[in-house]
């Protein structure tokens, strides 16, 4: 087999074809690999079977583990997830407002892959945006406000307690663990530069940051609130429909995503890990 990268048509996300994931890579493929999810931001490898023990192993190739507060991982397998949704349930799906990977933490991942192992019939996909564009639409000035100030990040909208139940966590499949941690702070930069590319890319999101530490509540929100839709408009988003077996790793230093719904009374399960990354600058 032979490796075949082929780019979305504006060469945010790609498909990538002739290798298998289940047995180690060679140091050539695995060079190619970083170099295409670089320039990238988004991976698709349709047709890729595996169990957990491989997807790990594939997942250890781009780094070390992260960690994954607030969820139980699959039993047997540490660095796992699953991202359940059952039939019958009709809370929104687990990740469905825009986000980028534990944005809370002090170090958040550098990666997440994610494999699907029972999709809906319908629905069920995942939206990505593209941070790198979405910094460099804005006007100079705005870019260069933006480079001065600091954003607050925090998990407790979806996993402290009280978020956790406001947010119908009850009535979910999902192995979450609500706790008190979730209400520590972390500060980050607004404008993110890339350890690896060296691009900027504006770096909030909707769920995670809570304001910035210059403004005043007032101001911050409005600005929040216009960045936040500004870096999810439909020029930088990929629409990512998936396919059983498929895995899909992205970018969380230059991006954001979100789940989406519409397969009510339909199982959907995906499997899901990140690698640890660096502290944003």
């Amino acid at each position: 087999m032979r490796l075949s990268v082929t780019p979305n048509a504006d060469g945010f996300g790609a498909r990538v074809d002739g290798i298998s994931l289940q047995a180690p890579l060679s140091a050539e493929t695995t060079h190619a690999l970083r170099a295409a999810w670089l320039q990238h931001q988004v991976l698709f490898f349709p047709d890729q079977p595996m169990n957990d023990h491989q997807f790990a192993s594939f997942g250890l190739t781009f780094g070390a583990f992260g960690s994954d507060p607030f969820v139980l991982p699959v039993e047997g397998h540490p660095h796992v997830l699953e991202i359940r949704r059952e039939a019958n349930e009709r809370v929104s799906p687990f990740g469905s407002s825009w986000h980028s990977d534990w944005s809370f933490q002090a170090c958040p991942p550098s990666a997440t892959m994610l494999h699907a192992r029972v999709l809906p019939p319908l629905g069920g996909d995942t939206w990505f945006a593209d941070g790198y564009r979405a910094f460099e639409a804005l006007s100079a000035s705005m870019q260069k406000d933006l480079e001065s100030l600091t954003a607050v990040h925090s998990a407790r909208r979806p996993y402290s307690v009280q978020g956790f139940v406001a947010g119908g966590g009850r009535e979910r499949s999902m192995r979450i663990i609500p706790s008190d941690d979730a209400w520590a702070t972390q500060e980050h930069p607004v404008v993110r530069t890339h350890p690896e590319t060296g691009r900027k890319a504006l770096w909030i999101n909707a769920v995670y940051t809570l304001g910035f530490k210059q403004l005043d509540n007032k101001a911050s929100d409005a600005l929040l609130g216009y960045l936040c839709a500004h870096a999810t408009r439909d020029v930088f988003v990929y629409r990512h429909r998936w396919q059983e077996n498929m895995l899909t790793m992205w970018d969380n230093r230059c991006t954001q995503h979100r789940a989406t719904g519409g397969y009510d009374g339909h199982q959907r399960i995906m499997h899901r890990l990140v690698i640890a990354g660096d502290r944003p600058r």
